[in-house]
């Protein structure tokens, strides 16, 4: 059950990084929420092999805190890369 409650975080934090975030018109609403929920369950399954308790707040503020830090990276990642691959694509075409 928590595995489930820490994926809809980390989607909610991906939405927030989403909206957050500048070039958020360069890639779907869908896009970054996704990679929050993923990260957020990898990382918790992660930490729940090392050992780490899930009623524990550690697990949960670690797991929450790099779902959302690989979600911004992904994002802005994504943004300057659309960016400057528009750019290429428009004086290609002679615009």
């Amino acid at each position: 059950m928590e595995l489930l409650f820490i994926i809809l975080f980390g989607a909610a934090a991906g939405l927030a990084v989403h909206y957050a975030l500048p070039w958020r018109g360069t890639h779907g609403i869908a896009l970054i929420p996704a990679v929050g929920g993923i990260v957020a369950a990898i990382v918790w399954v992660l930490l729940t092999w090392l050992g780490w308790a899930w009623d524990g707040g550690w697990i949960w503020a670690v797991t929450l805190v790099v779902a959302t830090g690989v979600a911004a990276v992904v994002d802005l990642y994504l943004g300057r890369h659309r960016k400057e691959s528009d750019q290429r694509r428009l004086i290609a075409l002679g615009g």
